[in-house]
């Protein structure tokens, strides 16, 4: 892990990003979006490799590549990415089309998540999440995950604030916590994710769980660790937890 800042202001919330920092992106979404990929090219008669390099995901591996349009998206992004496949539907259709059901994938959650989240808890550290999924299925998500006690606020792209990297979501979910952004971390595995949390005024934390590597994240970032499982000890060495 590389340190590169700290702050003498006591971090008393930490903001979370979903996919690629509680969730291992890859594992969850890579094998469910090549079945996607695959059923929508057999409805639509359009090549399966096409949509996977719009996309930008390896249809053998099943992961997805680092400049993927899809890491960092919101459902409106994928929206416009796979409307030249859909001319005929709506945004709406197009929408419920790709959006997948439950059971429709599996969620593997870092390793190391419930004790990282219980270690912040007895510091006194309020949690939230800040995503560019939506608030509903965030929710359900968090609930499948056993976190549902955890977070004290959850924001979604759809919760009425856009999405990141604009800074409003982070904002937000601070304000709703009663905490000022100084004394807020922003955890996520984007630059999307980073770009917010700077622009909000908040420490910014990477982790490595996601698709972009440390090059990519150092500069955007107070530090980057290799998970949140390496939260709290980065946190005590600051004196905050």
């Amino acid at each position: 892990m590389t340190q590169t800042a700290t702050s003498p202001c006591p971090v008393r919330a930490v903001l979370f990003d979903k996919d690629g920092t509680l969730i291992d992106f890859q594992k969850t979404w890579g094998p469910w979006a090549v079945r996607a990929i695959r059923d929508l090219a057999a409805q639509t008669g359009h090549e399966a490799a096409q949509i996977a390099q719009t996309l930008q995901i390896d249809l053998a591996t099943q992961m997805f590549h680092p400049d993927s349009p899809v890491i960092a998206g919101t459902p409106d992004d994928l929206v416009e990415l796979l409307r030249p496949y859909m001319p005929t539907l709506s945004s709406r259709e197009i929408l419920t089309r790709i959006t997948p059901a439950e059971g429709d994938f599996q969620l593997w959650p870092v390793e190391g998540l419930a004790a990282m989240h219980a270690t912040l808890r007895d510091a006194g550290i309020v949690q939230g999440v800040v995503t560019n999924d939506f608030e509903s299925e965030t929710l359900r998500q968090i609930e499948d995950l056993g976190l549902s006690g955890v977070f004290d606020v959850v924001v979604g792209y759809d919760s009425g604030h856009g999405g990141k990297p604009a800074p409003d979501g982070c904002l937000a979910a601070a304000r709703a916590l009663g905490v000022t952004p100084q004394a807020t971390v922003m955890v996520g595995d984007s630059l999307h994710d980073l770009r917010a949390g700077r622009a909000a005024g908040m420490r910014t934390v990477a982790v490595l769980t996601g698709v972009a590597t440390q090059a990519d994240l150092a500069p955007h970032a107070d530090v980057v660790l290799t998970s949140v499982a390496d939260l709290p000890a980065w946190l005590t060495a600051q004196g905050d937890a």
